[in-house]
């Protein structure tokens, strides 16, 4: 973020009231802002009676500020929605408040009560990027996009019925209500869509009749005289979705895709082999993005999974076992790349911070340049899994055959496991048993342990280093095409040398000690991205995770689930891309990723 901008984009007036130090513009009316909220946004969008008879009700918001509309919506969905309907929220903001400026404006009204709360307590930062938040006792989620106006609008996917245009006065921040954000409004909106402002400008008007809005003037609130009502016409059909979802693979990708379903209300079941190894199963791993010092799309990836990841671990009672991991510079030029690293927009501000070798021998017993990564963690992978992952069957699955709209499980004699009407193949490197043409490589990948050993704090450098309940954890071995799962006292020895040359006093103190360990297989892609999405015949992925599952799962798997049930994903376009299945659509293509 631009390092001259004011630390906020707020000042408070003598009469108390919030006013922007950017535009000179009121956050909202000084008659009263909850009253002008429900009579401009709320009434004028139609609500609560456009709510009836929807299973979905997407509303869409430029100009998120205080929150106060969303807090407002909120009051009114918990007390007007239809039995089993879902509120998906979408909101812009490029000036993002803090939690406690947002908590004094809305303190003017407690009648807003828990709905406030829930949206304080879950309040989003201030990366770059979109910030998935819940709303839990609300049946409803926010995306958040914290960019530019028209960058937002073109990087979110969803259709929506209802805008909320609360943008600062149009002759204050005119950028705001050019014709080509409200013609990027109307192509995010799905047929029938309203919306709704406080403003009756003349460019406002013309810029949404030209979107193909039509327009009406009705009274204004407070001061103003008039107000803005617009409305596509046209009504959504609503197709069928899945009720029933079956999940291959029970690693940290199956778990993540098992809570994401049943957040949405599918009912899912997960097979796992029996035999199988999953990748995220030993007893803690690291939590962390793939860095990036040039930024860019894959960085803004790794970075918005490494948010949704660490939150959703730290809500799992028993998930989380450290917080902040060093990344230990192991060639000249790393110092360099976490300067970098360090000031990029995409990590919340302050949380990546490079340090010196002093610094990181006070921190670890190490002296070596360094970057503390303060929202990563260390997590306990079957805690979580447990947790997350729900009802499962113990068997292997031998082959998929389509049923109409639907798929059959079928085992090794041909017998039938499950019918679901949609199948994710979530097994890793084992995937390609059931989808050969997935460009998926194994890399055998060896973990050792030892109790009684504890390291002061969680590192890597190539190799890692981590605490255990009792111990430390360190490896790991990277062997591309092997396949056993077998436990080599060769790794643990190689294990031993590459901590040797990362942390040498912390291998010291484990020389002659006896080590336990596991050996799994990683599923990798040529191009070292994720695959994440379906195929074209409506089959589910969420493989090729390789040694970042941990960080990608939970954020892909809400991005599969969101394409399975056809509501908004919370990755923005561009990244979405990047995880695609159909890059791979052709030999050319996947040759030249």
């Amino acid at each position: 973020m631009d390092p001259t901008a004011p630390s906020s984009p707020l000042v408070w007036r003598e009469d108390g009231l919030p006013q922007s130090s950017l535009y000179g513009d009121v956050y909202f009316s000084s008659v009263d802002g909850l009253a002008e909220t429900r009579a401009v946004f709320l009434q004028g969008c139609g609500l609560p009676e456009r709510f009836s008879g929807r299973q979905d009700f997407v509303v869409g918001e430029l100009g998120f500020g205080s929150g106060l509309n969303i807090a407002a919506l909120l009051d009114l969905w918990r007390r007007e929605r239809p039995p089993g309907a879902r509120l998906r929220i979408f909101s812009i903001e490029a000036h993002p408040l803090d939690r406690d400026e947002a908590a004094r404006i809305l303190a003017h009204w407690p009648e807003l009560g828990e709905a406030a709360q829930v949206l304080l307590d879950a309040w989003p930062g201030r990366a770059r990027g979109f910030h998935r938040v819940d709303l839990p006792g609300f049946d409803a989620v926010l995306d958040l996009a914290v960019m530019d106006v028209v960058e937002a609008l073109e990087a979110w996917d969803g259709a929506a019925n209802a805008w909320f245009l609360d943008g600062f006065s149009p002759a204050l921040n005119p950028a705001m209500w050019r014709e080509e954000v409200l013609a990027a409004v109307a192509a995010r909106s799905a047929p029938g869509a309203r919306a709704a402002t406080f403003t009756v400008a003349g460019a406002v008007r013309r810029g949404l009749q030209a979107a193909g809005f039509e327009i009406a003037k009705r009274p204004g609130f407070g001061r103003k005289r008039e107000r803005l009502e617009a409305w596509l016409s046209g009504e959504r059909a609503v197709p069928p979705r899945p009720q029933s979802l079956a999940i291959i693979g029970g690693g940290i990708a199956g778990a993540a895709l098992a809570r994401a379903a049943r957040v949405e209300g599918l009912s899912a079941t997960v097979i796992d082999d029996p035999d199988g190894v999953a990748a995220s199963g030993n007893p803690t791993g690291l939590v962390t993005p793939a860095l990036d010092a040039g930024g860019g799309p894959r960085a803004a990836l790794y970075a918005q999974a490494l948010a949704r990841a660490t939150r959703l671990y730290a809500q799992t009672p028993g998930g989380v076992v450290a917080s902040g991991v060093l990344q230990l510079a192991s060639a000249e030029r790393d110092p360099a790349r976490f300067a970098a690293v360090a000031v990029q927009d995409i990590f919340e501000p302050a949380t990546m911070r490079p340090l010196d070798p002093e610094e990181t021998e006070t921190q670890l017993g190490e002296a070596a340049p360094a970057l503390s990564m303060a929202s990563a963690q260390v997590v306990e992978p079957p805690t979580i899994r447990a947790a997350w992952i729900g009802q499962t069957l113990s068997v292997r699955v031998a082959r998929l055959e389509r049923d109409g709209d639907g798929w059959r499980l079928l085992d090794a004699g041909g017998g039938l496991i499950v019918r679901a009407d949609a199948v994710i193949l979530a097994g890793g490197a084992a995937s390609v048993a059931l989808d050969p043409a997935l460009p998926l490589r194994p890399v055998r990948g060896q973990a050792s342990w030892a109790s009684g050993v504890t390291t002061p704090s969680p590192a890597a450098f190539g190799g890692y280093a981590i605490p255990t309940r009792d111990g430390v954890l360190f490896g790991a071995t990277h062997d591309r095409d092997e396949t056993a799962t077998d436990v080599r006292e060769e790794d643990h020895a190689r294990n031993l040398a590459t901590l040797a040359k990362g942390l040498p006093r912390l291998a010291q103190r484990l020389e002659g000690l006896a080590f336990e360990g596991r050996a799994a297989l990683r599923a990798t892609v040529p191009d070292h991205l994720p695959i994440a999405g379906a195929r074209a015949d409506g089959l589910g992925l969420l493989t090729g995770l390789g040694s970042r599952g941990l960080c990608l799962a939970p954020l892909l798997a809400e991005h599969v689930i969101a394409g399975l049930l056809g509501v908004p994903s919370p990755l923005p376009r561009q990244l979405s891309h990047l995880v695609n299945p159909a890059r791979f659509d052709s030999p050319a293509k996947a040759a030249h990723v």
